[in-house]
């Protein structure tokens, strides 16, 4: 090998593990991108739940009596826009929307740890006075609220456009670089999976560019025999499925059970 051929390949290896390190280093930038809370909300809409680290805000809509419902967005979604579907939608059901670290006034940073802290905080503060707390989580928070239901005893379980794991989805993105080593936010929803006991529905977007339809599979077969059942929405992507009919529709079957 010529020494121009050495120093090439040299030069390679060097960019690749510098491309290796940046990616190590800011890749929650290319996971979560917070958004302001955009919708419109009062104090009377806002529930401060105060961590140790950081305030972190709930959007919510009080109701009395024993139903809640607890909802996680996506990675880069202002969960409040959801409080007036969702109270029309479930009259009889508090509500209550985490805004991760970072996302609608919260404060700190997101991380995988962290929101599933604040997930279990955020569910133990509302179980105490609604015992009957059902769990939605959609995309990215399609794992925070698989992770929660296999730690915590909801009564009902909703993940939209969900996966099994955010390495498979990562490996898809950057086949060329050792994601498995890198990643550090796994979202393993298809290892929690098998904990959960709870009735659960799979919604998946018949056409989503985002999630693979087999990751999703990979998922429903993770769940307990008879636990899981999986719904396509028709004619819907990644970021357009709310927007159908079915979205609420079949949600409201679930819990209105």
């Amino acid at each position: 090998m010529s020494r121009k051929l050495m120093s090439l390949v040299a030069l390679l290896i060097a960019l690749y593990l510098l491309l290796c390190g940046a990616l190590f280093i800011f890749q929650r930038s290319l996971i979560y991108f917070p958004q302001p809370d955009n919708a419109v909300t009062t104090e009377d809409s806002r529930l401060k739940l105060a961590m140790p680290d950081a305030d972190v805000w709930v959007t919510t809509r009080t109701h009395a009596g024993p139903k809640a419902l607890i909802y996680f967005g996506g990675n880069a979604e202002d969960v409040s826009r959801n409080l007036p579907s969702f109270s029309a939608a479930f009259p009889d059901y508090a509500v209550f929307l985490l805004n991760y670290r970072g996302f609608g006034g919260s404060g700190g940073s997101p991380s995988e740890d962290a929101i599933a802290e604040d997930a279990l905080a955020l569910f133990d503060q509302v179980y105490a006075s609604h015992p009957q707390v059902a769990v939605i989580g959609r995309s990215l928070g399609s794992g925070v609220a698989a992770r929660l239901a296999s730690q915590r005893p909801a009564t009902g379980l909703i993940l939209v456009t969900p996966y099994n794991s955010l390495e498979e989805i990562a490996v898809r993105q950057y086949p060329w670089m050792p994601v498995k080593w890198l990643l550090k936010d796994r979202f393993e929803s298809g290892r929690y999976a098998a904990h959960i006991h709870v009735p659960t529905l799979l919604l998946a977007a018949s056409d989503d560019e985002v999630i693979p339809r087999d990751s999703t599979q990979r998922l429903l077969q993770s769940f307990p025999k008879g636990v899981a059942t999986l719904r396509i929405v028709p004619d819907s992507a990644h970021n357009s499925i709310s927007e159908r009919a079915q979205y609420l529709q079949w949600m409201q079957e679930v819990l209105d059970r």
